[in-house]
């Protein structure tokens, strides 16, 4: 998933701020070796830092379903992890080099979540919006001097991008299959089952049991009448119990 983020914040930082063929677009440490072997435009998102977002961490598990609401599997909700990038520009002069800054932060200003175009296709089954801020300070655990300082080189104009993606790799569970049939039974108050055969009630696998009421939900496979013939009768108490047929007496 990360390198589908990088790969994401490429296409927006191509679209607007540095296009196909006036530079690079790139996701490697600003070391001084680095930055000794530039020679041409760039605009260099590093890394620097991934940590969860637990305020969006999730309990429990959620079903997915298909076109027609059967229950396909069920899964854990994803993990959130913030993606921290480290944007700066290198050119020869200090001056374009705060052009593209300043082209970047264009960019990326309009949108508070990733555009959808750009959303990794991985997680197309989440339906969810990926924030997306640019410039908010970073966690006081990680200044931007500790960083250069620890990647060797001088400090530079740069922009804070964090993008926060769910992680989808997460445990799944299967499922029964959906139930498409029931059986219901009638006994009379003594709890013994009537003369009437078991009606079996079937329904359609989108809808399940129970789609409609009355006489026309489902298919009856017993003879039309027997349901009132013994237990339908005014005064004998009859009565009809569950889809499940065990028949117990209450």
């Amino acid at each position: 998933m990360i390198h589908e983020i990088d790969e994401a914040l490429r296409r927006i930082l191509r679209g607007g701020a540095l296009p196909e063929g006036t530079g690079e677009v790139v996701f490697e440490a600003p070391t001084r070796d680095w930055a000794a072997r530039r020679n041409t435009p760039t605009l260099n998102a590093y890394l620097y830092d991934i940590r969860e977002d637990v305020a969006r961490r999730e309990r429990g598990s959620y079903a997915e379903r298909d076109a027609n609401g059967v229950v396909l599997r069920r899964r854990q909700p994803p993990r959130w992890y913030r993606l921290s990038y480290l944007l700066t520009a290198w050119t020869s002069r200090p001056e374009d080099e705060h052009r593209l800054l300043s082209g970047a932060l264009a960019c990326l200003l309009p949108h508070e979540m990733m555009p959808q175009e750009y959303v990794p296709r991985a997680l197309d089954a989440y339906n969810v919006s990926i924030p997306l801020t640019v410039a908010v300070p970073p966690a006081e655990s990680r200044s931007l001097a500790d960083i250069w300082s620890a990647l060797g080189g001088e400090l530079k104009p740069s922009l804070d991008v964090v993008i926060t993606t769910p992680f989808p790799v997460t445990p799944v569970y299967p499922v029964a299959p959906p139930v498409t049939e029931g059986v219901i039974t009638v006994r009379g108050r003594d709890g013994v089952p009537a003369d009437a055969k078991p009606r079996l009630m079937r329904g359609s696998r989108s809808g399940g049991p129970g789609t409609g009421t009355g006489a026309g939900a489902g298919t009856d496979d017993a003879p039309s009448g027997a349901g009132e013939r013994d237990g339908g009768r005014p005064g004998d108490g009859a009565r009809g119990e569950g889809a499940r047929g065990d028949g117990g007496a209450r």
